[in-house]
């Protein structure tokens, strides 16, 4: 058993939660929500780092190449596939322009780490697109009181206000957030069903509640005037999409 007395067992992984009902469920929402937030994000390279054996979602990329890092790959799937750490990438500086990163900084014992190499990696203007458990919903509040080595109850959930301040110190501009996921973490299949009303609702009744928060962050340098390519997009805001965030005061 791993541990650790500054975080809850983050190393502790169980790399086959998403191939349960609960799972499956959590990523097939975040797979429909990506569909409308990567699309018109420009970039040679899209790069997924994940934990976990998290699924692939970059399909909805327009990038010319995907690249997928995980500290735990056993199979690539004919994807290209690289064996790494979130904390330490085997890319150049300013090299990828699109970096998605789906439930990393909750089991990290560096999340600021994380977003720097992430940072580093991203070309000026490139994009960030981060996924993390909401600690102010019904998956926060499991988060809090089951404890133990389970994944993902053991990680470390971040306020959505604290990651955003984290984004705009290492000089990104947030442009778009997105909640996805309003279902509690019911582990029956039957349960989860009943409750699939609640992702029709959520967007509107309660926001904030969600079990997942989604940002785009785009990576700005001084000095740097961004060219946008004739073919790309305009990127809509599709149901479910919030405008663009802001600092909280």
């Amino acid at each position: 058993m791993c541990k650790n007395p500054l975080m809850k067992s983050v190393h502790c992984f169980d790399g086959q939660w998403y191939t349960t009902d609960l799972g499956r469920s959590l990523v097939a929402a975040e797979r429909e929500r990506l569909t409308h937030l990567l699309p018109g994000l420009y970039g040679p390279i899209a790069l997924q780092v994940s934990r976990n054996r998290y699924p692939k979602m970059l399909d909805a990329s327009e990038a010319l190449s995907h690249v997928y890092v995980d500290d735990q790959f056993d199979n690539v799937d004919g994807k290209v596939a690289v064996s790494a750490t979130a904390e330490a990438l085997p890319f150049d500086a300013k090299s990828i322009g699109v970096v998605l990163l789906p439930h990393v900084l909750e089991f990290s014992e560096d999340p600021h780490q994380v977003l720097r190499e992430a940072n580093r990696v991203l070309v000026p203007e490139g994009h960030l697109v981060l996924l993390g458990f909401n600690p102010m919903s019904l998956w926060g509040l499991r988060n809090l009181v089951a404890g133990g080595d389970e994944y993902p109850w053991n990680g470390r959930y971040y306020r959505l206000s604290r990651v955003k301040d984290w984004l705009q110190l290492l000089g990104f501009e947030i442009s778009l957030g997105a909640m996805a996921y309003y279902r509690p973490p019911a582990s029956s299949e039957k349960l989860n069903k009943r409750f699939m009303f609640l992702d029709n609702i959520g967007d509107r009744w309660w926001p904030l509640m969600a079990a997942v928060y989604m940002l785009i962050a785009r990576k700005c340098e001084i000095g740097i005037t961004p060219i946008t390519p004739s073919w790309k997009k305009k990127q809509q805001l599709a149901p479910g999409l919030a405008e663009p965030v802001t600092k909280n005061s």
